[in-house]
């Protein structure tokens, strides 16, 4: 069990960090404004909405926390790759 809680606090810790990362990109696309920029906050909210109605199906289909945090750093490393090159 404390391997599982372990892992789990690290995980979460290491997915912050990504996300911060996103969130730079995200800013530096966002304050160059134009259509690029709208539509990459449009694409940031329905990300959201998205990932969170599936980590609710995850939680509530029996899934694990750790299948949750594992599905949400998969995303924000595939954003952090999609905003670094361009």
């Amino acid at each position: 069990m404390y391997d599982s809680w372990l892992r789990l606090g690290l995980d979460t810790v290491r997915l912050g960090l990504e996300a911060q990362t996103v969130v730079a990109l995200r800013l530096a696309k966002l304050s160059l404004g134009g259509s690029a920029a709208q539509a990459e906050a449009e694409r940031m909210v329905i990300e959201k909405m998205e990932a969170a109605a599936e980590a609710a199906i995850t939680l509530a289909a029996g899934g694990s926390p750790e299948r949750v945090v594992r599905d949400y750093r998969r995303k924000v490393r595939a954003n952090a790759h999609r905003l670094s090159r361009g």
